[in-house]
């Protein structure tokens, strides 16, 4: 029950759905591939001319491929799900994401150590560009199911969020006073036996500036 309020209704059919097939009602028209979905209907994929007659003002977002493999761009999926803990990419100068795992060769530790890999998906393993979770939707859904530590609903992330940037803030606060003080504390090491010839050495000496009189001397009385 828990992971089903975590999950929206319409995220599973959408990464089960097969895209980029023709569309059955306008096979002989151009833009006649099915890369859309509706998030009210949730139903097969459709295209653009059935968007405009049968989709019109329902919520849609557009699916996209790269290297064939389907992904939507972060801009449209963000308003209506919660992408926290997905590995997002650049692709045409668009942010986008997967939708699903890609097949790829599991990545051994000792391989992965050997390569420099630091960062892997908690569901596939497959190696991440930044410090993220996951690396698709599906995969952040399968985590979801097993963990129950994150969500798909916008906002719920948030505190949680708002949080660890909390507590990633304080850390390098923290490290940055250290290094503070330790470089203050070698440079009082440093520079403290020359300040103390420095100090010594510019001191002048002490004269006493008095200077005893002679003893007076009177002219000789005139005779």
């Amino acid at each position: 029950m828990m992971g089903e309020m975590m999950v929206p209704p319409w995220l599973e059919s959408l990464l089960s759905t097969a895209f980029f097939t023709i569309c059955s009602r306008h096979r002989d028209t151009p833009r006649n591939e099915c890369n859309m979905y509706c998030l009210d209907c949730m139903d097969d994929a459709f295209c653009f001319y059935c968007r405009s007659s049968r989709h019109k003002d329902h919520l849609v977002i557009q699916i996209r491929r790269s290297s064939y493999h389907d992904v939507v761009r972060v801009a449209e999926i963000q308003k209506v799900l919660d992408i926290s803990g997905v590995q997002t990419y650049v692709i045409n100068s668009a942010r986008v994401l997967f939708l699903n795992e890609r097949p790829q060769p599991k990545i051994s530790s000792s391989s992965s150590s050997s390569k420099g890999v630091s960062y892997l998906c908690e569901i596939c393993s497959r190696s991440l560009l930044d410090p993220f979770r996951f690396c698709s939707l599906g995969c952040k859904l399968v985590g979801i199911r097993k963990k129950g530590d994150t969500s798909f609903v916008v906002g719920s992330n948030k505190k949680n969020e708002e949080e660890a940037m909390k507590q990633r803030t304080e850390g390098i606060t923290a490290t940055r006073l250290a290094s503070k003080q330790q470089g203050d504390d070698e440079e009082l090491r440093e520079r403290s036996p020359q300040e103390m010839y420095t100090s010594s050495a510019s001191t002048p000496p002490h004269f006493n500036s008095r200077r005893r009189k002679g003893i007076p001397h009177r002219a000789p009385f005139a005779s």
